[in-house]
């Protein structure tokens, strides 16, 4: 099959950002076909990609990768919210086995060329003791027992076992900084839209951005490009917190990390927004990394710098609203802790 026919396989299709980026890469007119596989169908027009309903826990995704002649997957569907998969179990089953199950399909397709994988800068952690900014050689200061951090990790020890035993399949590692735009619903961005913001005390930490388009931009340069390996991808420069919150005229309230981590639940059971451990080390120690190799070898420059992509965020956001629930939800969390702070 020559280049310019591609036959996509693209999971995690039934959210927002697979479905719009399935749907970008089949207007490409060197894709001949894009097949979309999710558990359930997306909720948004997929344009010409073929959906197919499928798990790809099980080994069904095998007969679709050889039945429709598949010779590149975009793997999307690494989830990083138990919200959003029905619990931390389900969470897990689906990025990790969902993963294994993948590969496994991947590694009996004898047409597969090409591999890319969206990952996170989450792979990193965050610690007091990271450094300015990570490589891709690094790995996190504090090995990870636990959650999505935990996922990511095992995912890409996965992914490179593939590419070791696949030598003929170009494998690509994308270590995503956080996405962000106006249409983007995760928990950074839920973060962000709280009409008060809790803020750790004493720390402000240092933030990277992808902006959505860029995330579509890499991804399709990826599948296009000849060059494999594993790149950090962010917008150039930083943001620290307290800026960023300037910036959207957010006002903030600086409380103590326990008590950010019990506000954090609060907001979660009111389905306002979702923390996790993750998301609280993250606003505690921030996190920066090196795109160096990001330029030079994967031939990639995001549009948008980080500032850039978080003012285009922002500017479609509503002007502050609704603080009396956030006053509410504060104050209960504030109350609850300075009354669970002499119960041990």
């Amino acid at each position: 099959m020559g280049e310019d026919g591609k036959v996509v396989l693209v999971t995690g299709v039934s959210r927002d950002l697979g479905r719009t980026f399935a749907r970008d890469l089949a207007a490409d007119p060197g894709v001949r076909r894009v097949i979309g596989v999710d558990v359930v169908p997306p909720r948004g027009d997929l344009g010409s990609v073929s959906f197919v309903r499928a798990d790809i826990r099980t080994p069904v995704i095998a007969k679709v990768i050889a039945k429709e002649d598949v010779d590149t997957v975009v793997h999307m569907s690494v989830i990083s919210t138990p919200g959003s998969a029905g619990g931390r179990n389900t969470m897990k089953e689906l990025n990790v086995i969902g993963t294994m199950q993948l590969l496994a399909a991947c590694q009996k397709a004898p047409a597969l060329r090409r591999l890319v994988v969206k990952s996170t800068t989450t792979v990193y952690g965050a610690s007091s003791r990271d450094p300015a900014m990570f490589t891709e050689e690094m790995g996190p200061r504090r090995a990870p027992r636990s959650g999505y951090v935990k996922d990511v990790a095992e995912i890409e020890g996965y992914v490179r076992g593939f590419a070791r035993r696949r030598s003929d399949v170009r494998v690509t590692t994308l270590r995503c900084a956080n996405v962000i735009g106006p249409s983007v619903v995760s928990p950074l961005t839920s973060y962000f839209r709280l009409p008060v913001v809790p803020t750790v005390l004493g720390y402000d930490p240092r933030m990277q951005f992808l902006h959505e388009r860029d995330l579509y931009a890499v991804l399709r340069h990826a599948v296009a490009t000849e060059v494999e390996g594993t790149f950090n991808v962010a917008g150039d420069e930083v943001l620290v917190l307290s800026q960023a919150l300037r910036r959207i005229r957010r006002p903030s309230v600086p409380l103590p990390s326990v008590a950010v981590g019990r506000i954090g639940a609060t907001l979660r059971s009111a389905r306002v927004a979702d923390f996790s451990p993750e998301q609280l080390g993250f606003l505690t120690y921030g996190r920066g990394v090196d795109t160096t190799r990001m330029r030079t070898q994967l031939g990639f420059e995001p549009a948008l710098t980080t500032p850039e992509a978080f003012a285009d965020f922002g500017a479609g956001l509503p002007p502050v609203g609704g603080a009396d629930l956030v006053d509410r939800l504060l104050g209960a969390a504030e109350r609850e802790l300075a009354g669970g702070s002499g119960r041990g």
